[in-house]
């Protein structure tokens, strides 16, 4: 056989195979920013409950205004948070103080009582439920992501390609800590 068909043939599978490698990085990739866009869809609607908590529970709680002021900027912070790492942040921050303001709000029968209060922290619940399973599932992608441009020989192309490692999202400190449970 000729030495150019053959040198051809090897060219045109290097080529297919740079390709393909390519084409599925990019594909992981879109999966990456989509799961944290689903994140996001899910920090926004916790977003947008916030006010009508904080709206509910101020009549009970006026002894409280340090816990509900801590909602309210971390709300804040959630909102003006730019990068993913900076939303990230935000967002166990507002995790944080809505788990106080849940915790205090046992303090308040007729709050505990009042059905607008039970609907939507049944909301905030649910949709804290959905941000942990999103961040799961992002999770997930990044390490597909990572552990695909770590590989060889597909290193050396994501290298040669500028593709750069995704962050995944962690827990804080603070969420790491065992709970303490007395009975």
């Amino acid at each position: 056989m000729n030495p150019w068909i053959i040198a051809a043939i090897i060219a045109g599978v290097i080529i297919l195979l740079v390709v393909f490698l390519y084409n599925s990085l990019i594909r992981l990739r879109n999966q990456v920013r989509n799961s944290w866009a689903q994140i996001d869809v899910q920090l926004k609607r916790r977003s947008d409950l916030i006010p009508n908590l904080v709206e509910s529970v101020k009549g009970y709680m006026k002894h409280e205004k340090t816990v509900l002021e801590n909602v309210t900027r971390a709300r804040a912070a959630m909102a003006s948070a730019g990068s993913m790492s900076e939303k990230a942040k935000a967002s166990n921050m507002l995790s944080d103080t809505l788990k106080s303001l849940f915790a205090v709000s046992e303090n308040y029968p007729q709050l505990k009582a009042n059905e607008n209060f039970l609907q939507l922290q049944e909301e905030i619940t649910g949709t804290e439920n959905k941000i942990s399973y999103a961040r799961q599932h992002y999770n997930d992608m990044v390490m597909a992501f990572n552990t695909k441009i770590e590989v060889f020989p597909n290193n050396l192309i994501s290298k040669t390609l500028d593709f750069k490692q995704e962050q995944p999202f962690a827990a804080t400190a603070e969420e790491r800590k065992n709970v303490k449970v007395s009975f």
